[in-house]
């Protein structure tokens, strides 16, 4: 583990989220300071007692001094209470705050950084990474700070009553200095190895719980589940390391303030016989000892789950500075887009100088639909990829009406543009909310009026609860088909001027092909629509027919011009679509 310097512009940055409650967190050092202040009062009423009113037997003294102490024991319980509610409600109001702060970030990420970094880490950064930083506040800064202060203030009250007491009770102090510097260096390793451990967990267990179906296909759950075992037990190993260094440290914590009462007796019970101590001033110091080490005993803790925190915020903050996001510095609306497309001499890699497009162009005017045609790996999808702007090209230029991607406000193009993929994500919610994504600006009224125009408003009637019928996590209650007439009525309902059709029939049965078909009709009428797909009547129709191989374009016609032509689109279409009856020879 590297070692780090406890870096003070990162707390400086995590207590800048605290900005809008100033005031809470005054009012937390505020009380710090006064608990520290209130700390040594009882034992020296103790002592006051003991030496001055017990002595001389007055009575009614020792009665008023009582009182004191039991008012002050409430007044500090009081304190303590409201302490530790307004830095644990001061915490949980600063990272509900960075939660959205975090969260607004990473749906703005462009999808090159999700292409490399697995959701379950995101997903530790956004939560278990989040939690840690409350304890900045509940456990950390502020804690340590009122700490510290009462542990001067009953050194300060404990020199002053008796410095040779004092020095005496406290020399087995440097044994406690090594021990607490162990401890907290024992502990920090232990908590990394504990963040990348639940970092690797979450992961994992994402990523398999997703590809499932993957899994027990290819009977993979025995390699699968050793895996997970050894993430497994590398965080069981990390968390027994910590276990142990607890184990030692309190024991040894206990061992030492043995001795120092020890020594602090033998010492001081001399100087009683000899009267140079009084009986008032042993007692008080036995609690000054106790209250002493009860913050000594948990400081190296907290100075631990700071760190923790700080390391979890570095990490947060990572995320938070991320320039991977698309510049949206473009000021043209989308709002009266037409449709028409220009790729001009196109490149594009997702890795540096490995292109997968290469010097892609093309034209397509309003209304017109394009049709994508090419082996897996053609850059079929790539295309589609770029021109909704999910990534920025490297060489050329994309222009929608003339007007190049970046000038457009980022929100305003992708409202235009229409996407219906191959592989459909429903979200865990009603039928109503997947195909109005839960915006508030959609009526029923309209959504019912898109589900008839595409055929399925009695479909979804015959559902129970119609509309309203709970759809599971990823559509799992829907069939394949139903599930993509569902992303079609999406689509149409937004009302786009360029329509994406991502191979959006392949997963359909042929059952339902004739009402995706009557879809497709609607949902590309007066629309330009670009389209991969395998389905030869929707080929044949295209206005172009564009056949890519290896990132380039190899011809680019009609359906009837290619295969005149006898070339690459003859060859693809002789392979694929020769024993159909769907098409004209």
């Amino acid at each position: 583990m590297e070692k780090r310097v406890f870096d003070f512009s990162l707390l400086k940055r995590v207590f800048s989220f605290a900005a809008p409650y100033r005031r809470y967190f005054y009012l937390s050092m505020f009380l710090t300071v006064l608990l520290a202040l209130i700390s040594p009062v009882r034992p020296f009423l103790i002592q006051l007692s003991v030496d001055k009113y017990i002595t001389n037997q007055w009575a009614q003294m020792l009665l008023i001094v009582t009182i004191i102490q039991i008012g002050l024991l409430l007044v500090e319980t009081a304190m303590r209470f409201l302490f530790s509610f307004i830095t644990n409600w001061l915490g949980q109001s600063v990272i509900k705050d960075l939660r959205l702060a975090v969260y607004r970030k990473v749906v703005k990420l462009n999808l090159a950084f999700f292409d490399r970094t697995p959701i379950g880490t995101l997903t530790t950064r956004t939560i278990n990474d989040i939690e840690a930083i409350n304890d900045i506040f509940s456990e950390g800064i502020i804690s340590i700070v009122a700490d510290v202060l009462m542990i001067f203030a009953i050194l300060g009250v404990m020199f002053y009553e008796d410095w040779r007491l004092t020095l005496i009770s406290l020399s087995p102090f440097p044994v406690l200095i090594l021990a607490t510097y162990w401890f907290k260096e024992s502990v920090n390793k232990s908590f990394h190895r504990v963040r990348n451990a639940v970092a690797a967990l979450n992961a994992f267990v994402q990523e398999h719980l997703t590809g499932i179906l993957i899994v027990q296909a290819f009977s993979a759950e025995h390699r699968e589940f050793g895996k997970f075992r050894n993430i497994n037990k590398d965080h069981r190993k990390a968390n027994i390391d910590a276990i142990f260094a607890y184990s030692i440290f309190f024991p040894v914590v206990e061992i030492i303030l043995a001795i120092s009462l020890g020594l602090m007796v033998w010492w001081g019970s001399n100087k009683v016989l000899n009267y140079e101590v009084t009986q008032g001033v042993m007692i008080a110091f036995i609690m000054y000892l106790n209250m002493l080490f009860r913050p000594l005993r948990i400081l190296a803790d907290k100075f631990n789950t700071l760190q923790m925190g700080m390391v979890a915020s570095e990490r947060v903050f990572k995320v938070l500075d991320s320039e991977e996001s698309l510049p949206d510095n473009g000021t043209h609306s989308a709002k009266d887009m037409k449709g028409a497309i220009d790729f001009e001499h196109v490149w594009f890699a997702y890795k540096e100088e490995r292109y997968v497009l290469k010097d892609i162009t093309f034209h397509a005017k309003p209304g017109q639909t394009i049709a994508l045609v090419g082996h897996t790996g053609s850059g079929k999808t790539t295309i589609i990829s770029i021109l909704n702007r999910l990534y920025d090209i490297q060489k050329g230029r994309i222009c929608i009406d003339g007007i190049p991607l970046q000038d457009y406000k980022l929100d305003e193009l992708r409202s235009r543009v229409g996407v219906v993929l191959q592989d459909v994500f429903l979200f865990a919610g009603s039928v109503y909310e997947n195909i109005t994504l839960r915006n508030p600006a959609i009526s029923r009224e309209q959504v019912e009026h898109a589900a008839k125009l595409i055929g399925m408003h009695e479909f979804i009637l015959q559902l129970p609860g119609g509309y309203d019928f709970p759809v599971m996590e990823r559509g799992s209650t829907l069939s394949l088909g139903q599930r993509q007439l569902i992303s079609f009525i999406r689509a149409l309902l937004y009302n786009p001027a360029i329509l994406i059709l991502d191979e959006a029939t392949s997963s359909v049965d042929t059952e339902s092909e004739m009402l995706i078909q009557h879809a497709i009709e609607k949902l590309i009428a007066g629309r330009t629509a670009i389209v991969i797909a395998h389905r030869l009547s929707t080929i044949s129709k295209a206005d172009q027919i564009i056949v890519l191989d290896k990132g380039e374009i190899k011809e680019l016609g009609t359906h009837e011009e290619l295969l005149k032509q006898e070339g690459y689109y003859h060859k693809l279409y002789t392979m694929q679509f020769a024993s159909s009856q769907a098409l004209p020879n």
